[in-house]
């Protein structure tokens, strides 16, 4: 707590109480009235004992932790990187890795190329032509090819602009490198053999299916570069995302399996803690010696500890002692929400699960009992930290964790093993993760099947408001509990919530809605559209940013077949998602607009890989499906003109298709901006019953194209917080103006154009938490 309120004070805050603190501990030690009052629990007992040396030792931790947190806060925010921060300074810096490159997408809607984030220490830096030596934590924000397989410890010569970070992550500043980073020494040789052995199990793991491909290396070691979006985003949903980050779970497992081995050849109790600190450390090599791998071994090696002395009941206190010495070393821990639930994890388990299991074992067997409390006790305990995170309470999680929990030792021993083997013997290690393989396929189905549940996430107010009802509720159903009618009252009511909640509840979902035509699937900052195309059928117009999203929006639509996707135009939030739509579905062919910038020719590869024909479109083309007939009405011929802002060019050559039912027609519109506008509407203009807004409503909008489309409904594709300021007051008051009703999928959830008996209307989903 010391830490974690500190971090947003000042260097001289934090040395004042660290101040304090100290001033403190001398009243108490040295004043013989104030040591009266903390009088000894045993005879000829002092101020170390009862009372007086707990308030010695609160104190003594809360002055080191302020002393920790006040030296590098100067540390970070005094100096030449610092004060280069503060004016933007353009600097060359030799660095040294400290982490691994993490590459993530660019969410401003473009094509930029790769971005990568990497934490980095700076060794010396040159400002205006001053040389500097300086030790301090950085991050790099680079792009481009040149950070692909860098490694920890390599030390790089890189150019850019420093510019100032948050304080509370205890980093002197923030550099966006420019251009390709110089290569100055190669990595430790712990580094590189940790990097032979990752890339040994992923080559390994090149036998198994894509899915299960890409998570038995991040089950094993954390590395995620290869794995699905559609599974990350159904273990979030599911509750099992803490699988794909190394802590100390990992660690127990492949600990205990070293201590069986160690039992089944009689080892005595200290050479079995040897052996297992050994598997460990052998471990913290495959997963690569990162910050949070360490700390997980500095957990596992105090447990080895423990059980190499006998006393293995005082895990409460060595966690204690971990806490504290990672919170010395890296003060930002306070503000980590992964290090917050990997600490209440493991104190989930060392508290209550003993317990827990010695209940269930009276009834049940004991393997059985085990099972089910240390998961229990685990979700249990972090759940408060969950309400604050997300504001939400996961039903799903532990039910998941349950059925995942069994297949997890297995795969991740294998894998394990496979990566040590690999480098030695690629055809072994290939043997090897077939039988993982089938366990990480068992656990990715039980993520599906949690992440479908109806109700498998309940909204939950966040902060402390979240966290005293959440004890609350905790404490009305132990006390309900206790009883043997409680706990038949109970049993009888979750019988019943979850035959309401598997049976009565998706037959009253009513998604999707019957005779849908149109539906804007809720993808964030991004357009998926899909128009109906008969049974199970769909043309996908654009495909969101990335391919969780709309792949979730097809599966509840059950849309197993695509005829055409169209594609309006090659900006990120467009295309992204391209993967997401042929995942487990047959597409017939993918249409795009006219054009040979970097980025067309970037989707037409990602087409191409997919084995389906790429047609460009233009204006005049028209497709019927089922009951949608698709004309394509833009953009209209000549150079699409350039507006005000970035991009302008690209969103005004967007692909604009009018579609027909039945019923009443829609305008899908792309990211047109005020200059196509005026000419689709210069050369005469389809009415529509519904609009999709351009470019997310934003600001650049001809009241005259809205007013003249005619429409009665206004969809706006947009993601909440998006930071573009998305959509406009002003283009809402447009809208409003031209008689439209609006509807937004950041408020509402997926947005189904339905038909009636003789016109459209929209049905919003409801947003999920």
């Amino acid at each position: 707590m010391t830490a974690w309120v500190l971090l947003g004070w000042s260097a001289a805050g934090a040395a004042a109480v660290a101040g304090g603190a100290l001033a403190a501990i001398l009243i108490i030690v040295l004043r013989p009235e104030v040591t009266r009052r903390f009088p000894a629990h045993r005879p000829g007992g002092g101020w170390a004992d009862g009372w007086g040396g707990t308030a010695v030792a609160v104190l003594g931790c809360t002055g080191a932790v302020a002393a920790a947190v006040g030296f590098r806060m100067h540390a970070v925010t005094t100096g030449p990187v610092a004060d280069a921060a503060r004016t933007g300074a353009v600097v060359v810096a030799e660095i040294v890795l400290t982490g691994d490159p993490r590459t993530y997408r660019s969410r401003n809607g473009g094509f930029p190329g790769e971005r990568v984030a990497a934490d980095a220490g700076v060794l010396a830096v040159e400002i205006a032509g001053r040389r500097h030596a300086v030790q301090v934590p950085i991050v790099v924000l680079g792009a481009g090819d040149g950070w692909q397989g860098l490694l920890p410890s390599q030390r790089l010569r890189v150019r850019g602009r420093l510019a100032t970070a948050d304080r509370s992550e205890l980093v002197a500043a923030m550099l966006l490198a420019r251009g390709r980073p110089q290569v100055l020494s190669g990595p430790h040789d712990v580094q590189r053999i940790a990097g032979a052995l990752r890339a040994g199990l992923r080559s390994a793991s090149d036998v198994l299916p894509p899915g299960q491909r890409g998570l038995l290396p991040g089950l094993v070691v954390g590395d995620v570069s290869r794995m699905d979006d559609k599974i990350k985003a159904d273990f979030e949903a599911a509750g099992l995302s803490h699988l794909l980050a190394v802590s100390g779970a990992n660690l127990a497992i492949v600990a205990g399996a070293a201590i069986a081995l160690g039992r089944v050849s009689r080892l005595p109790l200290a050479a079995r803690a040897v052996l297992a600190a050994a598997a460990m450390l052998a471990f913290t090599v495959v997963a690569r010696p990162s910050p949070s791998v360490l700390r997980a071994l500095l957990m596992g090696l105090v447990a080895a500890l423990a059980l190499g002395t006998g006393r293995t009941r005082d895990g409460a206190a060595a966690l204690s002692a971990t806490i504290l010495l990672l919170i010395l070393f890296d003060p930002s821990l306070a503000r980590s929400y992964g290090f917050a639930l990997s600490v209440c994890a493991t104190a989930g388990i060392l508290v209550l699960a003993p317990g827990w299991r010695d209940r269930l074992a009276v009834r049940l067997p004991s393997w059985l009992a085990e099972a089910i409390a240390v998961p229990a006790a685990a979700q249990a305990a972090v759940a408060p930290v969950l309400v604050v995170m997300s504001g939400a309470v996961s039903l799903a999680a532990m039910p998941a964790n349950l059925l995942a929990g069994p297949a997890v030792a297995p795969a991740t021993l294998l894998g394990f093993v496979a990566a040590l083997v690999a480098p030695l013997h690629l055809e072994a290690a290939s043997l090897l993760v077939r039988p993982a393989g089938v366990a990480v396929g068992w656990i990715i189905g039980v993520a599906e099947w949690a992440a479908g549940l109806p109700y498998g996430t309940v909204p939950w107010p966040g902060g402390l408001a979240g966290i005293g009802l959440l004890g609350a509720s905790a404490l009305v159903v132990v006390l309900v509990l206790r009883r043997p009618f409680g706990r038949w009252a109970a049993g009888a009511l979750a019988a019943g919530a979850l035959v309401a909640f598997l049976v009565v509840g998706p037959a009253l979902a009513g998604w999707p809605p019957g005779r849908w035509l149109l539906v804007a699937c809720d993808v964030g900052q991004g357009d998926a559209l899909v128009v109906a195309a008969g049974p199970g059928r769909a043309v996908v117009v654009d495909t969101g940013l990335d391919s969780a999203g709309v792949d979730r929006c097809l599966r509840d639509l059950g849309v197993r077949q695509v005829p055409l996707i169209i594609l309006t135009h090659p900006h990120a939030d467009h295309v992204g998602g391209l993967a997401g739509v042929f995942r487990g579905r047959q597409v017939g062919a993918v249409a795009v607009a006219a054009g040979s910038s970097p980025a067309t020719r970037r989707v037409s590869a990602d087409i191409a890989r997919y084995g389906v024909p790429e047609r460009r479109v233009n204006v005049g083309d028209r497709w019927t499906f089922g009951p949608s007939a698709l004309t394509v009405i833009g953009p209209v011929g000549g150079e699409p003109s350039a507006g005000l802002g970035e991009g302008s060019a690209v969103n005004n050559a967007s692909v604009v298709v009018h579609v027909r039912w039945a019923a009443g027609s829609a305008l899908l519109s792309g990211d047109i901006e005020t200059e196509a506008q005026a000419r689709l509407l210069g050369l005469g203009l389809p009415r529509a019953d519904v609009l999709k807004v351009p470019h997310h409503g934003s600001a650049r909008q001809d009241q005259a194209f809205l007013s003249a489309v005619g429409a009665r409904a206004a969809l706006i594709s947009v993601g909440s917080d998006n930071g573009y300021g998305h959509p406009a007051p002003t283009t809402l008051s447009r809208l409003a103006w031209a008689g439209m009703r609006i509807y937004r999928t950041d408020r509402s959830g997926d947005l189904a154009v339905v038909a009636t008996d003789d016109a459209l209307a929209v049905l919003p989903r409801g947003k999920s938490p």
